[in-house]
């Protein structure tokens, strides 16, 4: 697995007590010197181009955010950016952009430890701490490099509202989510499932507030994996925001480092059996130790794969009455479709 990072992650400052903040950048570097130390492999990203930007963003939110180079503005209520932000943004999305073109080009997988974060991003603005929608800008310069379907599975603990209708009506381009819902953007209820052509392509999976590894076991298992299958992506990229982690000071969920790292071995090891391309990018996650552990479990996961199996887990265990409260929910929605 490569690794795709830069200490100048920090350079994007926000305001004091602001959660999207640069020791953010402080453990990526952490993290990825271990990485180093163990011999693994971390190369330096490049800044996105305007055009692998516009291809999922307006030209005049595009415009809009350029005459922010250079001096600190608020966007909306928690999004700002400081001098360097714009460049530091360009970076996040061409860190993923690049993690997309290495797992497509070398068979292997390729993680983008990057900041600000980017799935709220729409097309014509900026929200919850996201300038650039990163993950959005790699799926649609996969598609335009000849990528014929591309899944895009979102971990993070808020639903990824610009990434989703940025895709809604394509469905050469899966958008599958697991939340905590209601929450934060609001977004994400299981009866969004894409409009035209797109209807069915966009999967919500809304998890009640308190889910537990057990309850995100089932939704992987019964919603996440098979629809992967079905589909049969020539890549599958993943918003990796570990905010649902139990310590996370943002949310209301109880997923631990252990259930993170089954969750990420989940989709890795389907993305084996299925022969697609497999690419990850940072999202949120705001306790910095628990942000560690899961990005250095996560590592783990990637690299175990072929010993990932979920009758072996901890996060089989117990009770999970919101995962199947949610499952209900998807298979109401989406069972014409796909095979639940």
């Amino acid at each position: 697995m490569l690794l795709l990072t830069s200490p100048r992650f920090d350079e994007h400052v926000t305001p004091p007590g602001h959660p999207e903040r640069m020791e953010r950048a402080h453990v990526f570097d952490a993290v990825a010197a271990r990485w180093l130390e163990r011999g693994g492999r971390c190369t330096a990203p490049r800044l996105a181009t305007r055009d692998e930007l516009a291809r999922v963003h307006q030209d005049r939110y595009l415009d809009a955010l350029a005459a922010t180079a250079g001096r600190a503005t608020r966007l909306d209520p928690d999004t700002f950016t400081s001098p360097e932000s714009l460049e530091i943004a360009a970076l996040a999305a061409g860190a993923t952009v690049g993690a997309m073109e290495h797992a497509v080009t070398h068979a292997e997988p390729a993680y983008a430890l990057v900041r600000p974060p980017g799935h709220h991003a729409e097309a014509d603005r900026s929200m919850g701490f996201c300038l650039y929608n990163n993950i959005a800008v790699a799926a649609a310069a996969a598609r335009a490099r000849g990528v014929e379907r591309v899944a895009v599975i979102d971990i993070d603990v808020h639903h990824g509202n610009g990434t989703q209708w940025m895709f809604y009506g394509d469905p050469s381009v899966l958008y599958v989510s697991s939340h905590q819902f209601p929450f934060y953007p609001g977004t994400g209820a299981a009866d969004e499932s894409g409009r035209g052509d797109g209807l069915g392509f966009t999967v919500n999976i809304p998890l009640e507030a308190g889910a537990t590894d057990a309850d995100y076991a089932v939704v992987y298992r019964h919603v996440v994996t098979p629809v992967l299958e079905q589909f049969a992506p020539g890549l599958v990229l993943v918003s990796a925001g570990f905010d649902a982690h139990e310590n996370d000071p943002l949310a209301s969920m109880r997923v631990t480092t252990s259930g993170y790292a089954w969750i990420v071995a989940t989709i890795a090891a389907t993305a084996a059996r299925t022969g697609s391309a497999l690419a990850l990018t940072t999202e949120g996650g705001y306790d910095m130790t628990a942000l560690a552990a899961c990005l250095q479990a996560s590592f783990q996961a990637i690299d175990l794969v072929d010993d990932a199996r979920g009758d072996t887990d901890p996060a089989v265990g117990g009770a999970a009455p919101r995962g199947e409260r949610a499952l209900a929910a998807v298979r109401a929605v989406h069972s014409s479709l796909w095979r639940l």
